[in-house]
């Protein structure tokens, strides 16, 4: 009888842009710039490339979030928990930007009915992003609990949305996690990102 192979899972949450007031949004939609030559592109950045990179060992889930461009936490809630039965124990959780913040306050409040193997935060915001504008309603509380003993924050000191303060105050309140500083990313949008791949793979090690 044929063993049942069961691969690794990582889910992986994009980020997005959240606002305290509807008025506030109908300006961001406003005043915002069309890069069209990214819409004609079709480029994606790192989040598909995890697939082919980590290989057929792993099951890469990379759920869409609803309305990321005025995000609220309760309906990201909602959508997260609808995977949940479909996870393995020893699941690794990757946050980009908001995603991050929204893995975060999601884990610090409920308790995770799956083992967390791991969780990676990439650029997340802690409680502002660049520009002073607060999180809202994804905003943490006091203290906070991933569930796991595996953390990583990324944080390039040249992110353009995420102010490098934020690494600082997620080493505060996250003392046990470990760090990658960069210098040159910004927000992390570029189409590879090897070292998350290579601690991704170093879990087993």
């Amino acid at each position: 009888m044929k063993k049942l192979i069961i691969k690794k899972q990582v889910v992986v949450i994009h980020g997005g842009d959240t606002f305290e007031t509807y008025e506030e949004y109908l300006k961001f939609l406003r005043g915002y710039q069309i890069d069209i030559e990214r819409y004609k592109s079709g480029k994606t950045d790192w989040k598909p490339w995890l697939r082919q990179k980590l290989g057929s060992d792993y099951e890469v889930i990379l759920p869409v979030m609803p309305n990321r461009t005025n995000a609220q936490f309760s309906e990201w809630k909602i959508w997260f928990e609808k995977f949940i039965p479909f996870l393995n124990d020893e699941v690794i959780l990757v946050g980009h930007s908001l995603g991050g913040t929204f893995l975060v306050k999601y884990l610090s409040e409920k308790q995770f009915s799956k083992k967390i193997k791991a969780v990676f935060l990439v650029g997340a915001v802690y409680d502002k992003d660049s520009e002073g504008c607060p999180v809202s309603n994804f905003s943490l509380p006091k203290k906070l609990d991933l569930q796991t003993e595996n953390t990583m924050i990324y944080h390039s000191i040249d992110d353009p949305v995420v102010p490098f303060s934020a690494l600082e105050q997620y080493k505060k309140t996250l003392p046990y996690a470990h760090t990658r500083i960069f210098n040159n990313r910004g927000h992390f949008n570029q189409e590879e990102f090897l070292e998350l791949v290579e601690d991704i793979l170093n879990l087993d090690n």
